[in-house]
């Protein structure tokens, strides 16, 4: 038996007519179920239900010889013990610098500068402010970001966008993107050389179809 680790969401949602297409459709709605282990139409094929911030770790540690995650997950967990042989395209967004309309920011961020920045994504930002040479005082939230720079909370939010709409409505702008978003088929590492008879097919049909997904939006 083959697993495939996998979140309830948009990610899920975008992917699901890839795997109908693979011939691995679930054999009831993981959004209305409440089993967290779900059959597919393939006998070998099951699907786990997990966090999407989880995805990595069960892949890692070999709960699941597969699994699909963003690549912010992914820069987030590290990688470690992980195989991250295609790139699906899907769940297409980026990862973004922003603060209010009204603030100077921009013009604020230069090499010493000292920033409050709330995120759920603290190593990319960690990361993202040394590399500018910018001291950040980070704030973790998980949700509501857009709030923070509206009360006082931080000078900037770093958090997926995709088309923006949101941080309008708040009054808030994108200072800067700080990296391009998309989903990514990861593979266990030892299970890849263990089991490679069976995992290799799978990631080659996945590489066929994510090429059609790819061609398909062109």
């Amino acid at each position: 038996m083959i697993t495939l680790a996998v979140s309830k969401g948009r990610l899920l949602e975008e992917a699901l007519p890839m795997l109908r297409a693979m011939g691995i459709a679930p054999t009831e709605d993981p959004e209305k179920s409440r089993r967290l282990i779900i059959s597919t139409e393939r006998a070998d094929l099951r699907l786990l239900i997990v966090r999407a911030s989880d995805v990595p770790t069960y892949v890692q540690y070999g709960a699941a010889e597969l699994g699909i995650a963003g690549s912010d997950v992914l820069f987030e967990h590290g990688g470690t013990g992980l195989y991250q042989p295609v790139d699906l395209g899907l769940g297409r967004c980026r990862m973004s610098l922003a603060a209010a309309q009204n603030s100077d920011i921009a013009s604020r961020m230069k090499p010493g500068a000292r920033l409050k920045v709330a995120t759920k994504y603290i190593a990319t930002t960690r990361q993202f402010c040394s590399d500018r040479g910018l001291h950040a005082d980070l704030i973790k939230l998980y949700g509501s970001m857009e709030l923070a720079p509206l009360v006082g909370l931080a000078d900037v939010i770093v958090d997926l966008v995709s088309t923006g709409s949101t941080l309008k409505a708040n009054g808030l702008v994108e200072i800067e993107t700080i990296a391009e978003v998309s989903s990514r088929l990861i593979v266990n590492q030892s299970a890849l050389k263990t089991r490679l008879s069976e995992i290799q097919p799978l990631i080659q049909e996945f590489e066929r179809h994510a090429l059609i997904e790819s061609e398909a939006k062109q």
